[in-house]
């Protein structure tokens, strides 16, 4: 048979041997939209052919019963035998398999997705990973203040605040630079650094220069770093128990007892002392400290509308109970508040004497200009920063010396309290209940519960007995006649009433 013309049709009412020159005569008649040039050799295979002249490889079968056809590729780029093989590939599914290649396809390209998004999530996990171990310690601390400050007491989230600071800040009235608290020198290392190793290099070098401070701040690390591994944000990059070890306690030291207190045969030389000082606010402020077995902060912060003239109660902040308590304003604690002058809402307010030297003036009005006020001029005296007195130790350290009685603090005064009443018979959940310590046992949680007028009764026969054994003499009808008088608003100085 001879070769057929190129303008010959290609007769496609049976299958051939299809050849290049087949595939060019290939053309598809104006009144159809596509035909099909079928292969001897490979059963399925077809060559397309459209209208317009694209022509392409088809590969055409039967799955479940329904037609299945797959464009294998343009004729342009896929040999004959290309597509041989490709529409063999496909017969082995559909025919020996059983299996619909459009199924296979689906699944392999689910398959291929979901590997992505795994990759994807782990690279997502890996970066996140990388970014946590990055966090530092400033940064989860801040957000353990702002979550458990509402949980907290003031004086709970001060010191917080306080043992993290990096320090710098100039204090209020000097050019004295604050020291970085304890907690500073961790701040900038990274969470996952606090090792059982670093905190306990930390707390050993913290030891060596502010032990009780150091203490307080092992304390406090201790407590983040157990709410930092339960944090879903900070879990895995911290060890709970890094600030725990014995080693780690062992640096810090356990904190000294002190046995300071005053001994009965003292109340006369220790009452003398603090009676002969200059500053009556001070003075008065020393004698209800130990008579009332007070916190130093607690009555420190009194303030006028705290103390209750008329029904003799005085309302203190309490470390125990958020309301405060409210202990019994006593005779002699009345007449001592009786001379104190009302500067302003502090029971206790704090003056001093201001410096007329060149230098002093200038020094002040410097400092007044740094903070954009008014350097008071011509005045003698000046209200304080605070406006209630602060930090009197050096004064009661000094009554001390002049009594003759050594090492003596102001915390010293609450346990000489304690220690004192122990002389009367009295039940010492009263003594605990004035000086606001927490009801120990199950009679004093659940049962015993003290009036004021109960605890006034009690509270009065130890003044009486304290003031006896240091030779005060104790006030008489006329006396409490003037100290009445302060409901009315008139003031008398101690020294005044008999």
């Amino acid at each position: 048979m001879g070769r057929p013309r190129k303008d010959q049709q290609v007769d496609l009412g049976r299958a051939h041997d299809i050849t290049v020159g087949m595939i060019e005569r290939l053309a598809c008649p104006l009144d159809k939209d596509q035909v099909f040039l079928r292969s001897s050799k490979v059963d399925g295979l077809r060559v397309r052919c459209t209208r317009a002249g694209a022509k392409s490889w088809v590969y055409e079968s039967k799955v479940a019963g329904r037609t299945f056809r797959r464009t294998i590729g343009p004729v342009s780029t896929l040999t004959i035998e290309g597509a041989e093989a490709k529409a063999l590939t496909l017969a082995a599914l559909v025919k020996v398999d059983k299996v619909d290649p459009r199924e296979v396809e689906r699944d392999r390209a689910e398959a291929e997705a979901l590997a992505a998004e795994r990759a994807r999530l782990e690279a997502e996990r890996l970066a996140a990973e990388a970014a946590a171990r990055e966090v530092k310690v400033v940064e989860a601390w801040a957000a353990y203040l702002a979550e458990r400050q509402p949980f907290w007491r003031e004086r709970t989230y001060r010191d917080h605040v306080d043992l993290a600071h990096r320090g710098g800040e100039a204090r209020k009235r000097s050019d004295k630079l604050t020291k970085p608290g304890p907690l500073a020198s961790l701040m900038s290392k990274r969470l996952v650094d606090l090792t059982d190793e670093t905190v306990r290099e930390w707390a050993r070098a913290g030891a060596a220069e502010r032990p009780a401070r150091t203490r307080l701040a092992l304390r406090l690390l201790k407590a983040f770093l157990r709410w930092a591994s339960a944090e879903p944000a900070y879990r895995g990059l911290t060890d709970p128990a890094a600030a725990s070890g014995k080693k780690t306690r062992e640096a810090v030291g356990a904190p000294r007892r002190r046995d300071d207190c005053l001994q009965r045969e003292q109340l006369g030389s220790w009452f003398a002392a603090v009676r002969a000082l200059p500053n009556s606010v001070i003075s008065a402020y020393f004698q209800i400290l130990l008579l009332t077995g007070a916190r130093r902060e607690e009555l420190a912060s009194l303030r006028w509308d705290d103390v209750n003239f008329r029904w003799k109660g005085i309302r203190l902040a309490d470390k125990v109970h958020d309301e405060g308590r409210e202990i019994p304003l006593t005779p002699y604690v009345q007449s001592l508040l009786a001379g104190l002058p009302r500067r302003n809402q502090w029971v206790f307010a704090s003056v001093r004497a201001i410096d007329q030297s060149p230098k002093g003036v200038k020094r002040r009005a410097l400092y007044h200009a740094s903070r954009g006020s008014e350097a008071p001029v011509g005045d003698m005296v000046e209200v304080s920063v605070s406006g209630r007195i602060t930090d009197p130790a050096d004064a009661h350290r000094r009554a001390c010396m002049a009594a003759g009685i050594d090492g003596l603090t102001l915390h010293g005064l609450r346990r000489s309290f304690a220690s004192l009443c122990e002389w009367l018979e009295i039940p010492s959940g009263v003594s605990a209940q004035i000086q606001g310590h927490a009801p120990q046992g199950v009679r004093e949680q659940n049962y015993i519960r003290r009036p004021l007028d109960l605890l006034r009764v009690h509270h009065e026969a130890i003044e009486r007995w304290m003031l006896s054994e240091a030779g005060i003499e104790q006030l008489s009808g006329a006396g409490w006649d003037r100290v009445r008088a302060i409901g009315a608003g008139a003031y008398v100085q101690p020294t005044a009433l008999g």
